[in-house]
């Protein structure tokens, strides 16, 4: 009659379980608020807006969009107003005139705030029994007039500079291989941008405006994240890798506003965004395609800090190397 025997849990193992188990519930909370609280505070916030008409009139839409939500900025004429919305000054804007409003968006910046300024104008010229016009600056292209192509760009941009920091990590490990995978990872963002932009601009037909800029600017964001996160392995291990990841993915993703605009979340959460990778590749992406880079200086400094960033994380990493690696002959020498 055989008999099983029963090994005995090592001491620790249950308190060990229970802090993964409690580690990982938290994880999804942080997930769940990370992905929730800016979808359910969304809406305009200090959304530029630009009007022009009579002083009464504009007196009077300047009232009624007092508030948090709206940034009224009033203008002479209707030209001065569409030069606003093609500059970025404001994201789209109303020109007021006896018995008639004209709505002037740029649909291009996101079609949340888009939908919002026209919402607001349908409401006044109702108000006012006017006829209403509705004139689009900067449409998306006519093969996607939703923007759907761009809008699904963020996943590409994000995942183009995780999925080869781990690869190469895993390639080409240790200090030995910390050049390599400094090559890798520039050629990788160079490569992958031109071809991302090519898919997005001439398959999908999703981006307008100069190839080669969009390209560039695509490339930068995927450097940034990618130097990111090697500099991170290469400093700190994987924890560090972790960490970076974690933070691209839970605040970045949902923070970047590249569907939306940045003005479409609140204002620390838009803030926070636009310094991640994410957000700033999205904003230099619609700067470079449909608005002839005009906005894209903040976003290039912000990829360009990060690249740096990186950089210098695994320059630290490479000058360590050596010195460790020097070490252990020496204590081994002292021991003998």
């Amino acid at each position: 009659m055989s008999q099983h025997i029963t090994q005995p849990t090592p001491a620790g193992q249950g308190r060990k379980l229970a802090a993964v188990v409690v580690g990982l519930a938290a994880v999804v909370i942080l997930m769940l608020c990370a992905f929730a609280l800016p979808s359910v505070h969304s809406g305009p916030h200090e959304l530029p807006v630009g009007v022009t008409g009579s002083a009464q009139a504009t007196k009077g839409v300047a009232g009624a969009l007092s508030g948090d939500e709206w940034a009224v900025t009033t203008y002479d004429d209707e030209t001065a107003l569409k030069a606003a919305i093609e500059n970025r000054d404001v994201m789209g804007g109303m020109a007021l005139t006896p018995g008639h409003v004209t709505v002037y968006t740029a649909t291009a910046v996101g079609a949340q705030p888009t939908a919002a300024v026209t919402a607001v104008a349908g409401g006044l010229a109702e108000q006012q029994q006017a006829e209403i016009t509705v004139t689009d600056l900067k449409p998306f292209p006519a093969d996607d007039p939703k923007g759907a192509g761009f809008a699904a760009a963020a996943f590409p941009m994000i995942f183009g500079g995780m999925i080869p920091a781990v690869l190469l990590t895993r390639l080409f490990p240790g200090h030995a291989g910390l050049r390599r995978r400094l090559v890798g990872g520039t050629a990788f963002a160079l490569l992958a941008g031109f071809a991302v932009t090519a898919c997005l601009q001439f398959v999908t037909g999703s981006l307008s405006g100069d190839y080669l800029l969009s390209s560039l600017g695509v490339s930068l964001g995927m450097a940034a994240l990618v130097m990111t996160l090697l500099g991170l392995e290469a400093l700190l291990g994987m924890a560090g890798f972790g960490l970076g990841a974690a933070v691209v993915m839970l605040l970045g993703n949902p923070l970047s506003g590249i569907a939306s605009g940045a003005h479409w979340l609140p204002d620390g959460w838009a803030t926070l965004g636009q310094l991640l990778p994410p957000g700033a590749s999205g904003s230099l992406l619609r700067a470079n395609a449909f608005f002839h880079s005009t906005g894209g200086g903040v976003p290039v400094l912000v990829l360009a800090c990060w690249a740096v960033f990186g950089l210098a994380l695994m320059l630290v990493a490479d000058r360590r190397g050596p010195r460790a690696t020097a070490a252990v002959p020496e204590q081994q020498a002292q021991l003998v």
